[in-house]
């Protein structure tokens, strides 16, 4: 109940859930039933979604403008720099909505030329399917981050993505059940014979920049009533 709370607390999930449940019905009104059939594949590209967006986007070189930094900050640069912060679990708001825009629209225009059933087949691969897996890995995302009872899955899942956070951030990129064949496959893996003997990252909470680096400093003392960070924690996190 409580990782319910935390995570219908943010207005992306909210919306995201409502985008699901939007899906269910344009597929049940408008479709015929094989197009449930097609729920796997909205699973799959979404876990190719957050694999790349994870990697290509969220950990993008920190910008020297410091709007467009402040942008990463808040996107996922701030996750790392409080990792416990759960506000910073989940992703904004302002980045989840248009993605899915974009996605289900695209899905549908391309569809449109070539068959009638466009509509309730993006509502099932998109908002089904992609939607209703990018909720699953928000639920494991948490569930990582928070010091609860969790069963054998999200053990596994906080296993591997704490070795994003506090070993090598440039690995790890997945945190759905699975989703570690993609980093297998793309060469972003750390099998355990690496990890006994590779040393933690310098800097790793802040992604390779120093901790003091004017662009964290400034973004911190920025967001620090959005996101409740405290005088204590800012002076702890620009320690070198």
């Amino acid at each position: 109940m409580e990782r319910l709370q935390i995570m219908f607390s943010h207005l992306s999930v909210k919306l995201m859930a409502a985008a699901v449940l939007t899906g269910a019905v344009i597929a049940l009104a408008t479709g015929p039933a094989w197009v449930w059939l097609l729920v796997p594949l909205g699973v799959l590209v979404q876990m190719l979604n957050e694999y790349s967006i994870h990697r290509f986007v969220f950990h993008l070189p920190a910008p020297t403008k410091q709007w467009q930094f402040d942008l990463l900050y808040q996107v996922h640069y701030g996750h790392h720099d409080f990792p416990t912060n759960k506000e910073l679990f989940f992703v904004p708001v302002w980045f989840a909505i248009p993605m899915l825009c974009m996605n289900f629209s695209l899905l549908w225009l391309a569809l449109s030329f070539i068959t009638p059933l466009a509509l309730p087949i993006a509502a099932t691969v998109i908002l089904v399917g992609g939607v209703g897996t990018f909720l699953f890995y928000e639920w494991f995302h948490m569930t990582a981050h928070l010091n609860v009872p969790k069963v054998w899955v999200e053990r596994h899942v906080t296993t591997l993505h704490n070795q994003h956070h506090f070993r090598d951030f440039s690995k790890w990129f997945h945190v759905s059940p699975g989703g570690q064949i993609i980093d297998r496959a793309m060469g972003t893996a750390i099998d355990r014979d690496a990890l006994k003997s590779q040393q933690r990252m310098e800097f790793i909470r802040t992604m390779g920049l120093s901790p003091d680096d004017p662009r964290l400093v400034s973004a911190r003392l920025r967001f620090a009533g959005k996101y409740g960070f405290s005088e204590a924690e800012i002076e702890r996190a620009a320690v070198v």
